[in-house]
């Protein structure tokens, strides 16, 4: 469900008469070259060991909703590894004569939803659209339906069949895997608070065709920016990453700030997690590095943004069925560094968009945020110092992966990243994204790679990002908190969601101790195709 917008921001627009959504403070970014890093690199003896699919990264996933466990995929939501259907049903109602047309709200929407999750999944996931042409009139009133945030069962329900019964008559249900229902925004009974992601205990039928799950849409036009994209996410079992107040005030977003869409549509680095990326197939086994026991590891970190060039929607990507998986890597006991947060200084440019740009828009998200604080690991994986890094993939698998049927060699605004005339090709965007540490069966550290392009294109500040998992922690709860390398500092106050946490990642030449692990951080290098030398030193 999105959430409202941040005061911050309303003070902002009405100081300026404006929200701002183009300029950003950021570095200047500098082109992505085909150089992309690829290994996970030992501090010491050791060798590597192919592992099962279901690594000690791998949380295990719990009955906690949109639980952020990856041993294994919840059956009951599609996964999005190939591109997916979506009708959009354009409800009118017969208090209020409709000002919009369908095509015009499903501008509002499209291609920004569709393109967000084709770069966010390096072109291997798309949202095809089908808007009805025509508005479909409800039986009742838009009042009568008392729609608002926290929706009456029985309002909602009666809703929901009302609208099933006027559409199915015009629509078939069976060809399509997402259904959107979209009320008219100038009705006098919708409730922009109120769009959310309907999942139903008993399905609706229609069409031969069981309905699990409705996403009810009931934005302003112009909708907030990106609203479609986070509601669209829990299609995908991807939990809310912001905190409601329980008195409806104070700051949304203080579990993971601007830095998933699933925490703010406001973002101003709203690509998803790494770790989302692996939930949902986008990365392959070898792009996850999972660092065990005590010593220090040192991993080359490609920028999570960048993709490989040419490849195409429906393209094959991590695998889709099953647990996730990684490989071992082994590594040396090390000493680690010395305590404090991260040393001041900066990192200067960072990698450019090697595709299309974010989406544009205005501002929105659907999420709130809450309140922040770090819990300690539920404890710390026993065994040797080791990282696992995916088992070696077949040269084909490497080689640019061939689009799925029917789609283009490359997708309109997949980000990807080409190598120059006469350039060695390295990487070329499927080198390592994630690094994960295990601080017990349900929770873990991650650390990944954030840069300026693509869907990131606004970020405030660069680096390689920490944060925590918890697999037991429920949807808006905090199951994922990013920790701040700088808890004295904040950045971008114009324009970040919550200006504490926009300069969270540790920067160039910093060491970071995670708080309440044994766990530090230290970013020791860039490459020439803008990765990340990252030392990890565990125990």
């Amino acid at each position: 469900m999105p959430r409202p917008l941040p005061l911050r921001v309303l003070a902002r627009g009405a100081l300026r008469g404006r929200v701002r959504d183009g300029a950003r403070w950021r570095s200047a970014a500098a082109l992505f070259t085909s150089m992309t890093a690829l290994a996970a690199t030992s501090l010491g003896p050791g060798h590597a060991l192919a592992e099962p699919l279901a690594s000690p990264c791998a949380l295990t996933r719990t009955g906690a909703h949109h639980s952020e466990g990856v041993d294994t995929w919840n059956a009951s939501y599609e996964r999005p590894t190939r591109p997916l259907d979506a009708v959009m049903v354009f409800l009118s109602f017969p208090d209020s004569a409709p000002r919009t047309t369908p095509s015009e709200l499903t501008g509002d929407y499209f291609p920004a939803t569709s393109r967000f999750f084709e770069q966010a999944s390096y072109g291997r996931f798309t949202v095809r659209p089908h808007p009805q042409r025509a508005w479909i009139q409800m039986p009742h009133p838009s009042t009568s339906y008392a729609i608002q945030r926290d929706w009456n069962a029985g309002d909602r329900a009666a809703y929901l069949r009302d609208a099933l019964s006027v559409a199915d008559p015009r629509v078939d249900f069976s060809r399509y895997d997402v259904v959107y229902f979209v009320a008219d925004p100038d009705a006098p009974g919708v409730d922009s608070d109120a769009t959310k992601v309907v999942n139903l205990d008993t399905p609706l039928h229609a069409d031969g065709k069981d309905i699990r799950r409705v996403v009810t849409v009931f934005e302003k036009h112009p909708p907030d920016r990106l609203v479609l994209a986070h509601e669209t996410g829990h299609v995908f079992d991807l939990p809310d990453l912001y905190h409601r107040p329980t008195d409806g005030e104070g700051d949304w977003d203080t579990y993971v700030g601007d830095w998933d869409l699933m925490g703010s549509q406001f973002g101003l680095s709203p690509d998803l997690f790494g770790w989302h990326k692996w939930r949902l197939g986008w990365l392959e086994p070898h792009q996850v590095a999972c660092v065990l026991g005590t010593g220090t590891t040192r991993l080359t970190l490609e920028p999570l943004e960048a993709g490989p060039a040419g490849a195409g929607v429906g393209a094959a990507g991590a695998g889709a069925g099953g647990a996730a998986g990684t490989g071992v890597l082994a590594s040396r006991s090390a000493a680690s560094a010395a305590d404090g947060t991260a040393g001041a200084g900066r990192a200067s440019g960072a990698g450019a968009p090697g595709g299309a740009g974010a989406p544009g828009g205005a501002k929105r998200s659907d999420k709130p945020s809450g309140a922040s604080g770090r819990s300690g690991p539920d404890g710390t994986a026993a065994g040797a110092g080791a990282a696992w890094q995916g088992p070696p993939l077949p040269a084909k698998a490497l080689s640019a992966s061939a689009p799925g049927a029917g789609a283009p060699a490359t997708s309109p605004g997949a980000l990807g990243v080409a190598a120059p005339p006469g350039s060695q090709a390295f990487g070329v965007g499927r080198g390592t994204k994630l690094a994960v540490v295990p601080t017990g069966p349900d929770s873990a550290i991650a650390l990944e790679a954030r840069g300026s392009a693509g869907n990131d294109g606004s970020t405030c500040e660069q680096g390689i990002l920490v944060y925590r998992v918890r697999s037991r922690t429920e949807s808006g709860s905090g199951p994922i908190q990013v920790l701040d390398a700088h808890p004295r500092t904040e950045a971008c106050w114009e324009d970040s969601v919550y200006p504490p946490l926009a300069d969270a990642p540790v920067r160039l030449g910093e060491s970071f101790k995670v708080p309440g692990a044994d766990v530090r951080v230290q970013v020791e290098d860039r490459t020439a195709s803008g990765a990340w030398t990252v030392r990890i030193t565990t125990g």
